[in-house]
């Protein structure tokens, strides 16, 4: 059986909303929100942090989450996932970002199944290429071999803080890109934990309509009834590569 695992990237040093992983909002801090909600998809999950004593709160409550932790360097984030991927003897790697609390297991499995329909090692699957989901659904897969070449052969500051450019943004010959959408084009909606007032949507989403226990139609619905929540964080631009 292929050896599948989540590899979710984890720190406190973020530029915008420092120790956001650390957030308590509704009993339960949101690296243990995410975590919650990878678990059913029922593959392994690595925390990768970095080398940091900052960092070693994340360690802690990673550990008592009952999931894998990886430490390595903090703005080598390709080495850190390889090097998780490598220590994992994983074959497949999901990406994910902590940054994202309300992340839906269900998704995730959908882009797995999408990546293992045909497998290989110059395959990645995604649900971020051709955006349609809101972002905080965000899903990538791609053979822990494709991730070893990355982590060998990506030079620029881009590739290796991000991860994932070297695979994508190679030639069609090169990489086959899968894409996964969403019925409806809901890329407008924003669910993800960058700044105050994403912490403010998210916070009324788990506390006042109990996200934690919807997936991802669930809460598209309650954005979609509750158009001045979408408005609390639809100022926020995402920041780029």
């Amino acid at each position: 059986m292929t050896r599948v695992g989540i590899i979710t990237q984890a720190r406190t040093t973020s530029t915008r909303l420092p120790s956001k992983v650390l957030i308590e909002i509704g009993g339960r801090r949101v690296l243990e929100h995410h975590v919650d909600r990878l678990l059913p998809s029922g593959f392994p999950v690595f925390v990768a942090t970095t080398t940091n004593e900052t960092d070693d709160p994340i360690v802690d409550l990673a550990s008592a989450c009952g999931v894998g932790v990886f430490r390595g360097s903090e703005s080598d984030v390709l080495a850190r996932f390889a090097g998780c991927a490598a220590e994992a003897e994983l074959e497949v790697v999901v990406r994910v970002t902590s940054d994202c609390p309300l992340i839906d297991a269900g998704v995730l499995t959908s882009v797995v199944d999408c990546y293992l329909s045909d497998p290989g090692p110059h395959v990645y699957a995604s649900n971020v290429q051709q955006r349609s989901f809101p972002r905080g659904f965000d899903v990538e897969v791609f053979s822990a071999e494709a991730l070893a070449e990355a982590n060998e052969r990506a030079t620029s500051s881009a590739q290796r803080e991000h991860v994932t450019p070297y695979l994508y943004q190679r030639p069609a010959e090169q990489m086959e890109l899968r894409h996964v959408r969403w019925p409806q084009d809901k890329s407008a909606y924003r669910v993800t934990l960058d700044t105050e007032a994403d912490l403010a949507l998210i916070t009324a989403l788990i506390v006042d309509h109990a996200a934690a226990t919807l997936d991802c139609a669930g809460i598209i619905d309650v954005l979609d009834r509750h158009p001045a929540l979408v408005a609390v964080n639809a100022h926020t631009a995402q920041k780029m590569l």
